[in-house]
């Protein structure tokens, strides 16, 4: 973590009665007014305390939804009160962002203080990373800390904006700390041979992943409908299965590629088949050369699971985007469930350093159970997928000490 300075560097400084600008991630699930996941104010749980702590003015910045202009069903009022009750502690609420609203509740702020200003895309220019707001709002602190690795792939002013408009320190917070850390030992200096998982739907969109994934990794594994596309780029019939026909040229590059830098690339050699895609559908099993014209692979078989846990057992690196099946329905959530629990044992004896990440994924392996028993899984989603293709992250870059 040379490249940023971290909270461990902020214990150097003196911050009681500062005012700390904290950038975090409280865009939540809400069921009614209600929020209905509150794992993201859990990752923020541990920065804000340890400010608050030492006695710094904690105000935290915050978009929330896609609101155009101000739009009171997009409040952050509601998340405040939640996040509230998962510190244990008194969170005030600011109705605006900038102005004499915000100035006025932080100069009520005393020392230890925790106060959440109002949604910060109520303003068009936050998106846009202008200038002008990005002043404004880093007029409110004296330092400024980013615990919102979720949203540094895009160039806003509440987290890269902010960092330019005033001579201000900048500190990556203990999610962010943590995000980099782990995302850093899995690509840039991990114990080999390296292995990636690579499911989901579709080859188109994660060209630049595999792009990307190839020049770093010792073995691919390809799971997901991307996986018929493969297949079918191998001459075999896929029936009625998801397949990006226009993309099998594509799908032999890859697979030209990854031959010429000499990476292992698994594809399934059997299939869970089913003629309707819904729960509990009639299925079986098959080998990928004998997929009827009527079926849908919806799964990978039990051969391929055994041989994708047969390459995780020599593996010393895992990072893992996207299931194998469509995950979502009954029976075909097996295969990533098997591989999700053949993992967590693997990194629990020490054998392997698993990182995932990505909105499927992180519900695939909650619905595994195996969401704590990995080294790392990332709720990132967008962010997570831009650096394994390897793009430089504005939110990221601000941060870099200069």
């Amino acid at each position: 973590m040379t490249d940023f300075r971290t909270l461990d560097e902020l214990e150097k400084i003196d911050i009681k009665n500062k005012r700390v600008l904290v950038r975090v991630d409280l865009n939540v699930p809400m069921k009614g007014n209600e929020v209905a996941d509150t794992t993201r104010l859990k990752a923020a749980e541990r920065t804000i305390k340890e400010i608050s702590d030492r006695g710094g003015k904690v105000v935290l910045l915050s978009h929330f939804g896609r609101p155009k202009g101000r739009d009171p069903n997009q409040s952050l009022r509601p998340v405040a009160a939640a996040l509230a009750r998962v510190l244990g502690r008194a969170v005030a609420f600011a109705s605006d962002c900038i102005g004499e609203v915000a100035e006025k509740a932080i100069a009520a702020m005393k020392p230890g203080d925790i106060l959440c200003l109002e949604n910060t895309r109520f303003y068009a220019e936050e998106e846009k990373n202008d200038p002008e707001f990005a002043r404004k709002l880093a007029a409110l602190g004296e330092l400024f800390v980013d615990d919102a690795f979720s949203v540094a792939h895009r160039a806003h002013a509440s987290n890269t904006g902010i960092v330019s408009a005033k001579p201000m320190l900048a500190f990556a917070g203990r999610t962010m700390q943590a995000e980099l850390e782990a995302l850093g030992n899995v690509l840039e200096k991990p114990r080999r041979p390296v292995a990636a998982i690579v499911g989901g739907a579709k080859i188109s969109t994660k060209l630049d992943l595999l792009g990307n994934l190839i020049e770093k990794v010792d073995v691919l594994i390809i799971g997901g409908g991307m996986a018929n596309t493969f297949l079918a780029a191998q001459g075999k019939g896929m029936g009625k299965s998801l397949c990006e026909t226009d993309l099998l040229p594509t799908a032999r590059e890859i697979m030209k590629a990854a031959k010429q830098k000499r990476r292992e690339f698994v594809l399934p050699v059997d299939a869970v088949v089913a003629q309707k895609f819904e729960a509990n559908a009639a299925s079986r099993v098959v080998d990928v050369d004998h997929i009827g014209a009527d079926d849908m692979m919806l799964d990978i078989g039990p051969k391929s699971v055994g041989h994708v846990v047969s390459v995780l057992a020599r593996a010393k690196t895992l990072v893992w985007n996207g299931p194998f099946g469509a995950f979502e329905i009954e029976p075909f959530d097996n295969a990533t469930i098997e591989v999700a629990e053949a993992a967590a044992e693997l990194t629990e004896a020490g054998k392997l350093v698993t990182v995932a990440g990505g909105g499927d994924t992180v519900a695939a392996l909650n619905a595994a159970g195996v969401e704590n028993r990995l080294t790392y899984v990332s709720t990132a989603g967008g962010a997570f997928l831009e650096w394994l293709e390897g793009n430089p992250l504005p939110g990221v870059e601000a941060l870099r000490i200069k």
